[in-house]
């Protein structure tokens, strides 16, 4: 039988584990909404990558003591400004009624930057970069972009990922309407 003290060192062991596990991943959360931000200006503002890095880099506060998390993001919206063609190619046949142009711009960057995270982030599983997007979508697009974002990504993963990558999303929907009745 293990004595106590045996029990609390697994115990703490296992606590500090899951610590830094949720650090972890409420760090890559925090990359993941700086580069969807990233990615959106590159969009909307019709910038160069290059240009949106640098403004941020020197808009950034200047007391941070860790700019890792900066430049992970960074890195993340230049991978997905990277692959865009081929990013937007899978978007648009998942979500073929839908023009990528017509899409809610924050709807169509979350999705650029979970695409990529599937495709070519390496050691992100499909249905973690889904739920990541489907989080970032339900904080920042309409009512329904998360289930919209969902059903796309969904596709996306079943036509481009391995079957056990893939993961179960709806079928894609309707996108979000702003009030006017036009695609948000």
């Amino acid at each position: 039988m293990p004595s106590s003290s045996a029990a609390r060192s697994t115990l703490i062991s296992s606590n500090d584990e899951w610590r830094r596990e949720r650090v972890a991943a409420n760090r890559r959360r925090q990359i993941r909404e700086l580069a969807f931000r990233l990615l959106f200006q590159v969009d909307v503002g019709k910038l160069p990558m290059a240009d949106v890095a640098a403004s941020f880099r020197e808009t950034a506060p200047r007391d941070r003591t860790d700019t890792r998390l900066e430049e992970a993001a960074i890195r993340l919206a230049e991978m997905a400004v990277e692959h865009l063609g081929e990013v937007d190619e899978m978007i648009q046949g998942a979500a073929e009624k839908w023009p990528l142009e017509r899409l809610a711009a924050v709807d169509r960057n979350i999705m650029r930057l979970a695409v990529t995270e599937m495709l070519y982030g390496h050691d992100v599983p499909p249905s973690v970069a889904i739920n990541e997007a489907v989080e970032l979508a339900k904080k920042y697009g309409t009512e329904d972009s998360g289930r919209f974002v969902n059903g796309v990504l969904g596709a996306v993963a079943r036509t481009h990922c391995t079957s056990e990558e893939a993961t179960s999303g709806e079928n894609p929907g309707t996108p979000p309407r702003d009030s006017a009745g036009q695609a948000a």
